[in-house]
């Protein structure tokens, strides 16, 4: 399952830009297996004296975006999760400001923080070998708009590409 097999109508398009950023060619699977590889190596790869780092005073720090993009998987992972086996319930949005300050990123190693993104991460690898395309290709809602299970996990993909794009352009 590839990025070009999704519908604009299975996701608000507020997701485009996200869905955009991931290769028409990668599969879906392969693609968060590499994708973990390339955020580890990318955090890795910044400077420690950098982590803390906020080019502006209302924006988050690098450790507070990688948080982030953990925060954002788990929420995605579950409604992945929830649309996949076929639960026609809403499911609400979530404020993403409001997950830093309690997160407490900035007093977490490095480390700490990439054993919490490679353990999320691997929960959604491991739930997406268990699912089929079919199971992929189911519709729900989240934030009041249509979402598929498969148009999650492709989110996912292109907002971690996202920010690591934002961090090279504005943070190093």
């Amino acid at each position: 399952m590839k990025v070009s097999d999704l519908n604009p109508s299975e996701y608000n398009i507020y997701y485009k830009t996200y869905i955009d950023k991931v290769s028409k060619e990668v599969n879906l699977k392969d693609g968060f297996i590499n994708g973990q590889n390339n955020v580890i190596n990318f955090f890795k790869d910044i400077p420690e004296d950098k982590l803390g780092y906020r080019y502006a005073k209302d924006k988050w720090s690098i450790k507070e975006v990688l948080q982030h993009i953990i925060d954002t998987e788990r929420v995605f992972m579950y409604r992945c999760f929830r649309i996949a086996r076929h639960d026609s319930t809403p499911l609400v949005g979530f404020e993403q400001d409001d997950f830093i300050k309690p997160s407490r990123a900035d007093e977490k190693s490095l480390k700490s923080l990439i054993e919490e993104y490679q353990s999320v991460r691997l929960s959604f690898i491991v739930l997406l070998k268990s699912l089929n395309n079919v199971d992929l290709q189911c519709h729900g809602h989240a934030s009041g708009n249509p979402l598929s299970a498969r148009a999650a996990a492709f989110i996912i993909l292109g907002h971690e590409i996202h920010h690591m794009e934002v961090i090279k352009k504005r943070y190093l």
